[in-house]
């Protein structure tokens, strides 16, 4: 009986100690938050970055073409003017042939005749005629007066559509002592031009080359295919 009594004093000794030193247990527990503590809400932006998604989008091949513009540019070129509907022909084939959308487009303006060589400042119709043999003892027989002498005389020594034989005549002229004058002529009719998409990383360099800068818009200049 007295070694009972003994086991049950150290049995509760034992749970004593056991609820004093055991760990805590770490119970997950619900807490309510009022909305108002919470601060102001989020301001979530979806104009510009729904755009730059939908651009991404396009890059890796899953959006529209205008997709891809938006992302890595358009760049286009126009060549022009060609009075030759010919030339302008050629050259949309030749760009189609590289891959590149190219198209033709037409319109009126001032389409280029040719350089006019005169002999300017004639003062009578009498002094042209003077004028006109000396000019035929120097070689230029096909000359002849233009004008009246009301708005002014001169003395047209033709029209070329080649600077160079323009400039022979210029110098023919000039030798036989007379003061010339070249300028380009041009007439109102169909003049046409060549649009070029160019491809992402591709430049208007060669195109620039062949055609000369005056011949070739860029940027804002030019018009994009339709």
């Amino acid at each position: 009986m007295k070694n009972l009594l003994l086991l049950l004093i150290l049995a509760n000794i034992l749970y004593f100690m056991w609820g004093v030193f055991r760990p805590e247990e770490s119970n997950p527990r619900i807490e309510i938050v009022e909305e108002a503590d919470l601060g102001p809400p989020l301001d979530v932006t979806t104009g510009g970055d729904s755009d730059a998604i939908t651009s991404v989008g396009a890059v890796l091949g899953s959006g529209e073409p205008s997709d891809l513009e938006a992302v890595v540019g358009r760049s286009c070129v126009s060549i022009g003017s060609f009075d030759v509907i010919d030339d302008a022909d050629s050259a949309v084939l030749e760009y189609n042939n590289q891959g590149m959308k190219a198209v033709l487009r037409s319109t009126r303006g001032p389409k280029f005749v040719g350089h006019s060589v005169q002999v300017l400042n004639v003062p009578t119709r009498d002094d042209g005629r003077a004028m006109l043999g000396k000019l035929a003892e120097a070689g230029l027989n096909d000359a002849f007066i233009v004008g009246n002498e009301e708005d002014g005389l001169s003395i047209s020594l033709g029209i070329f559509g080649n600077a160079d034989n323009a400039e022979r005549i210029e110098l023919q002229a000039e030798s036989a002592g007379f003061e010339v004058d070249i300028s380009p002529m041009y007439q109102e009719g169909a003049i046409f031009f060549v649009d070029i998409g160019l491809p992402p990383g591709k430049g208007a360099g060669a195109i620039i080359e062949k055609y000369g800068e005056e011949r070739v818009a860029l940027r804002e200049a030019a018009t994009c295919p339709q």
